[in-house]
């Protein structure tokens, strides 16, 4: 049976190889569909990841990636749905290696094909049905996150990097740090945030420091005359930046999650209340940060977390949200506005 099927993807490879791509992506469905009746969702998804590929590859000449992306989607939607494959445990071999296919396949999309999207949402929407965590695998959102990542789409990165893996963490910092260079100096707090929050919104602390962590050693390397002082206790090290009020108020607001300090979390929050008011979108985060971790009970209506989350972080405004953090395109840079500039010793 695999001899037959590598022999007909490379019948159909050939075919692409040779600018038929409608024709190979027409044959290669038909044949997809012959093994999917059969119930033989091992050798469907042979055919549809081989052709996806190929055509992936061939670029957006006469839709050959469209095509290719058609097949991919074809491959989650009618083969790892309909067969119900599950996520298991990272010592199931067939688990893995399923998982590795689905990753390695989003790698061949062009930026610009529009049927990745779609695709993403596939998988992860494949991986919250048929895995442990409704929210997806965190190996496939740190696929996706890297991938807008490397493409300098911030919002796309920042919804899948914070429920990522471990490794998500410094991806977003980096990304953010990047973001933040074609910006005014005193708004390093507003793109840190942008990886703090999210991850302490989610629940990951660990995340949340690791996050600040890079993010703060970036910027002191970047920035060797920034003046700075490291603070160190038993329990904690922190490094104060005196022009910098918010970004100290983050590292401060961390170790207060960490203490699960409610009245230090108060002081902080009361001492930094005109630099916080400056900025003018954090008050929802910080609100649900002292619920989350405080038990501060604050009425509200609705569900402030997602809101929040959508409309401040992950671009869910644009066009009718916040007008202070639009996306940047590719290659340029945004700036995130209305950071607080001063120069007073914190």
């Amino acid at each position: 049976m695999t001899s037959k099927i590598d022999k007909t993807i490379a019948r159909q490879q050939e075919k692409i190889a040779a600018g038929s791509y409608y024709e190979a992506h027409q044959q290669l469905r038909v044949i997809a569909a012959r093994y999917l009746k059969q119930s033989n969702y091992d050798a469907a998804a042979e055919i549809l990841t081989g052709g996806a590929k190929a055509l992936l590859r061939a670029g957006s000449q006469q839709g050959a990636a469209a095509s290719g992306g058609d097949l991919a989607i074809m491959l989650v939607v009618e083969v790892y749905n309909k067969a119900e494959w599950e996520i298991s445990s990272e010592d199931d071999a067939a688990s893995r290696a399923r998982k590795k296919r689905l990753i390695e396949l989003l790698r061949e999309f062009p930026p610009d094909e529009p049927s990745r999207k779609r695709y993403i949402n596939e998988i992860i929407s494949w991986s919250s049905k048929f895995g442990p965590l409704e929210r997806g695998d965190p190996e496939l959102h740190h696929a996706a996150g890297s991938v807008y990542a490397e493409e300098n789409e911030p919002y796309d990165a920042e919804k899948h990097l914070v429920l990522g893996t471990t490794d998500s963490a410094e991806t977003l910092a980096k990304l953010e740090f990047e973001w933040y260079t074609g910006d005014g100096a005193h708004t390093a707090a507003i793109y840190a945030s942008r990886a703090v929050f999210p991850f302490l919104l989610t629940g990951n602390l660990r995340g949340a420091n690791k996050a600040l962590l890079i993010f703060t050693s970036r910027l002191s390397t970047a920035n060797p005359s920034l003046a700075s002082q490291q603070v160190s206790s038993n329990s904690s090290d922190v490094r104060i930046y005196p022009s910098l009020p918010l970004l100290n108020f983050l590292s401060l607001l961390l170790i207060a999650v960490q203490r699960s300090s409610a009245d230090l979390f108060r002081d902080l929050t009361r001492h930094y209340t005109p630099h916080i008011k400056e900025v003018g979108i954090w008050d929802e985060a910080l609100a649900t940060i002292g619920e989350m971790y405080f038990n501060i009970k604050i009425p509200r209506q609705g569900n402030p977390l997602l809101d929040m989350m959508g409309n401040m972080f992950f671009g869910g405004g644009q066009g009718g949200g916040n007008p202070r953090l639009g996306p940047p395109s590719r290659g340029s840079t945004r700036k995130v506005e209305a950071a607080p500039s001063s120069a007073e010793l914190d």
